[in-house]
């Protein structure tokens, strides 16, 4: 009998089980179907780059076939390790804007606005830069400036001050918009996920379990009540009993559909894969968003990028060096927020990641030679998916229908349009003059725009942050509460980022960290800070 059982030990989890462990008088059991985080490339920044061929910490999840993007199955990685995603991701720590979170409030999401939210980034952080009004200088995420970027990454912010647009050194501070290099979720040069920032400290309590390996199969539920899950580890079906609650923090994609094999789900839907409906929750796995990214590459004159260094020497000179030189870097140094004319309000409306070598196809593509990539992304798309079950088996990957591009307006895909040539616009700055080569995505810079638009529909990719299938609020569309509480359940929560109510204005790592310190405090009845 444990008093709560987290399932999934991605960045919510590891934040729960790291703060509701710290009472030693609270037994906590926290479930991960991948494995420990040992491999050396989670650890060393550059190696997200080999993680993209390993299988083992990664869920490797297709979409269904994209209507608008020409039928295309979109490959979806996802953490399958302690730490989740943020074991994999480029780390970037991008907070949103204000806005973002007013508007999950004034959308019926009580208590998560700007002032409510803060503190709690603020609780999380550990910036090198010290803490001030917008900033933590304590917490157990450590967020740093790279400690090696590259030459081009300077090129690429000063071809954006060319472009018009300010030179901001800090995305998280009073003002988004600008270019310039993002800070990382770092510890002396090494990546800082959700497992070391909050499990390391965590590890010797006795009052915290951690098992990997274990795929939750479903939530037991007893009377209205999730009294403990059922999951299989070792080839063993294991029961572990909660007497206070379960906490979901499967993501996204995970959380909707373990909720649905638990019977918790538009009854239709279970009942068509042979699942005893316990709670009739249409909107379980719908409101899925995700921010679609088009890249522009184009090749580089001069032999400066990261495509000709080699993977070992990286190793060998980062590990021997105090994690220093091109093995520190996020290979996504340099970027930006920028504001279209489309834009509907004075917040950013696109973000931009520069990197300093050739990305086709999320880097599983190799291209010859050097280059440079700009993604461009819409960060408030209108457009909106679901997660539904393929199978009752859990060991199936669920149904994702992401519906890019699919708005009745068309507004997402004038905003592609918009991110495109801002891109061409960016790289056809002076500042680019002596390492411009030809064109490689697309292959003319004189695209038509219906010519571009079959461009973005042929080559556009996620950006790694699909939210919103558990959506929080207050009307019969919600989820959950507010407190993230499973509407119809009793001692059943969801703490990921699937109860977001709408996508913020960057990436999504940290409010997930932030969403979980919050429910934190709410699950152990703790003041709140604000």
């Amino acid at each position: 009998m444990y008093d709560y059982i987290i399932i999934g030990a991605g960045s919510a989890g590891c934040v729960l089980a790291n703060r509701l462990s710290e009472d030693p008088a609270v037994k906590v059991l926290l479930l991960e179907a991948g494995p420990r985080d040992w491999h050396p490339f989670i650890h060393m920044p550059a190696g997200l780059a080999k993680l993209v061929g390993q299988k083992g910490v990664n869920w490797n999840y297709d979409t269904a076939p994209e209507p608008q993007l020409d039928n295309r199955r979109l490959w979806w990685p996802r953490g399958k390790v302690l730490g989740g995603s943020s074991s994999i991701n480029a780390m970037c720590y991008i907070r949103g804007v204000a806005g973002d979170y007013d508007d999950w409030a004034a959308g019926g999401a009580e208590g998560w606005d700007w002032n409510s939210a803060l503190p709690y980034f603020k609780r999380s952080e550990r910036n090198s830069r010290g803490a001030d009004a917008l900033h933590g200088g304590d917490g157990p995420l450590y967020v740093s400036d790279l400690r090696y970027t590259n030459p081009l990454s300077s090129v690429f912010i000063e071809a954006g001050q060319q472009a018009g647009f300010r030179h901001n050194s800090d995305f998280n501070g009073s003002e988004q918009s600008g270019v310039g290099l993002y800070q990382v979720t770092q510890k002396d040069g090494a990546r800082c996920s959700a497992a070391v920032a909050y499990l390391r400290p965590a590890k010797s309590r006795t009052n915290l379990d951690v098992m990997t390996g274990a795929l939750v199969r479903h939530i037991l539920l007893e009377n209205g009540r999730a009294v403990g899950v059922a999951y299989a580890s070792g080839g063993q079906e294991i029961q572990a009993r909660a007497e206070r609650e379960v906490l979901l923090s499967g993501g996204a994609i995970n959380s909707p559909q373990l909720l649905m094999l638990s019977g918790i789900g538009p009854a239709d839907h279970l009942q068509e894969h042979g699942i005893a409906v316990a709670v009739d929750s249409p909107y379980v796995g719908r409101n899925l968003q995700d921010h679609l990214d088009i890249c522009t590459l184009q090749h580089s004159t001069q032999r400066v990028t990261y495509d000709r260094v080699g993977d070992l020497a990286i190793a060998y000179h980062y590990y021997l060096k105090h994690h220093s030189g091109p093995g520190s870097s996020n290979i996504a140094e340099a970027g930006g927020f920028l504001r279209s004319s489309l834009a509907p309000d004075a917040r950013a409306d696109i973000q931009l990641h520069f990197v300093p070598a050739m990305l086709d196809d999320h880097g599983r593509n190799r291209l010859k030679g050097d280059g440079y990539t700009l993604h461009a992304c819409f960060l408030r798309p209108r457009s909106r998916g679901r997660i539904a079950l393929n199978s009752s088996d859990p060991r199936a990957d669920a149904r994702i229908e992401a519906n890019y591009l699919s708005d009745e307006e068309g507004f997402d895909l004038k905003m592609m349009l918009e991110c495109a040539k801002l891109s061409r616009e960016l790289f056809a700055q002076k500042a680019f003059d002596a390492y411009r080569g030809a064109p490689i995505q697309p292959p003319r810079s004189d695209l038509t725009d219906s010519e571009l638009a079959a461009f973005i529909r042929a080559k556009a990719e996620t950006v790694y942050h699909p939210v919103g299938t558990c959506r929080m609020g207050s009307d019969e569309t919600a989820v959950v509460d507010s407190q993230l509480r499973v509407n119809g359940v009793e001692g059943l929560r969801v703490v990921d980022a699937s109860v977001m109510p709408s996508l913020i204005g960057g990436n999504t790592n940290a409010p997930t960290i932030m969403i979980a310190e919050r429910a934190s405090d709410l699950i152990l009845g703790k003041s709140l800070l604000g």
